[in-house]
């Protein structure tokens, strides 16, 4: 094991690839235990770690959001969303908050939607006297609901990764946790306006709601239609998601008119980058993997845990705390495949039910997508909108606050999690 983690923190420190660190570290831990007797086993790790026939869904639920990118649904998004709250006070910061909410049944991914979504918005809110940090803060907090609400790639990713749950019960168990987030965002939202005196729009006439309702109608199905075939067994996750690329052509084609051939292309060459990343990751983690199952690792990380404490609030909250410290310096999906093969079996042998835990994990691991000094999406959002990091993370402090008091809700109440899921059987 200490080879292992020796090679892990010096490869991790030069700065070399998260992939590549766990590609080094494995094939180190995979020597330690059975020297080059093992040695062999590392590119059939490798090839198993890729090959499953679900991931095949990765690329379509990648393809599927940059379509809907390319194909102008932001607009129509936002139109819809600005017609429910505009005489409310605040409107655009409940606006960035709710097309987020809906965004996330087409994205999966969190830096998607703070650049599709914050390219629009953070100008348009400095503009109506918002604060840059505001709306910064706010774009890149409300866009980490991307990878809870299903379709999530992050739960593609950890139902191939750890194989201990199905990819339809962790949509399912994101449904509540992400409505429950969205709403903690609001209500801090309109807490803020109102104490900051932020302003309101003029009311919108029926006749235009309902047009912007209809304009974005199509591309709100998208999710339904994803949801609808996985939850009731009409189609796997893998079938939805192509059928889904299919639906966002027609409509970016035929009903908006906005998809041309060249927006395609450009679409395509962005899910085979991301999705690079993704299969890379996921390879060079099951060397990884296969080293923390052989090598007893998850067994003395829960004997850690229960010397520390016996409660099981306070266990998961440790490991939380764990999760969160982690994303400091890594992304999500990175992070997942780092700690899941540890963490996860040790919290079940503890008692956890497994789908709770996921969960909370999933649900932590984005938050940390905020959280300083990385805080990738917080990053991005305070370039759009051209206000130092250091501003944009203190104005984020309120509804980091929202977020935590929303992981508390779920690790002490698991039917959060479960009671959806539950269900569907």
């Amino acid at each position: 094991m200490t080879p292992a983690i020796i090679a892990f923190v010096v490869v991790l420190l030069i700065g070399a690839p998260v992939a590549v660190v766990m590609a080094i570290s494995g094939v180190a831990g995979v020597y330690s235990l059975g020297g080059e007797r093992l040695v062999g086993i590392i590119a059939d790790r490798m090839f198993s770690g890729v090959s499953g026939y679900m991931l095949i869904a990765v690329p379509y639920f990648i393809f599927t959001a940059e379509l809907m990118n390319q194909g102008g649904l932001t607009q129509k998004l936002i139109a819809f969303n600005n017609a429910l709250f505009g005489r409310i006070r605040g409107a655009l910061s409940h606006v960035n908050v709710t097309v987020s909410l809906f965004f996330a049944g087409l994205t999966g991914a969190a830096i998607t939607d703070t650049v599709a979504i914050g390219k629009i918005m953070i100008p348009e809110m400095k503009k109506q006297g918002y604060d840059a940090e505001y709306a910064a803060a706010i774009t890149a907090c409300s866009s980490i609901i991307g990878p809870i609400i299903p379709p999530s790639v992050v739960m593609v990713v950890y139902a191939t990764l750890l194989r201990d749950i199905s990819v339809i019960d962790l949509f399912a168990g994101g449904i509540l946790p992400g409505v429950l987030m969205t709403l903690a965002l609001l209500l801090t939202s309109i807490v803020l306006a109102w104490l900051r005196g932020y302003p309101k729009q003029a009311g919108t006439p029926i006749r235009v709601a309902v047009f912007a309702f209809l304009s974005a109608l199509p591309a709100m199905l998208v999710p339904l239609i994803i949801l609808g075939g996985i939850l009731s067994g009409m189609t796997t996750i893998t079938e939805a998601s192509g059928f889904a690329a299919v639906y966002a052509i027609f409509i970016g084609m035929v009903f908006y008119r906005n998809l041309t051939l060249h927006k395609i292309w450009q679409a395509l060459v962005t899910t085979v980058k991301f999705s690079g990343v993704v299969f890379f990751l996921l390879a060079t983690s099951a060397v990884l993997g296969w080293f923390v199952t052989r090598s007893g690792i998850a067994r003395e990380a829960a004997e850690m845990i229960t010397t520390i404490s016996d409660v099981p609030f306070i266990q998961i909250m440790l490991v939380c705390l764990l999760l969160i410290v982690l994303g400091t310096v890594m992304d999500v999906l990175p992070a997942l495949v780092v700690i899941g093969p540890v963490v996860v079996p040790a919290m079940v042998s503890l008692g956890f039910d497994p789908l709770h835990f996921a969960i909370v994990m999933i649900v932590t691991l984005n938050i940390a997508n905020v959280t300083p000094p990385v805080g990738m999406t917080l990053m991005t959002a305070a370039r759009i909108a051209e206000v130092p990091y250091e501003r944009a993370i203190v104005a984020s402090l309120p509804f980091y606050a929202a977020f935590i008091s929303v992981v508390v809700l779920l690790a002490v109440f698991p039917s959060l999690s479960t009671w959806i899921p539950s269900l569907l059987d």
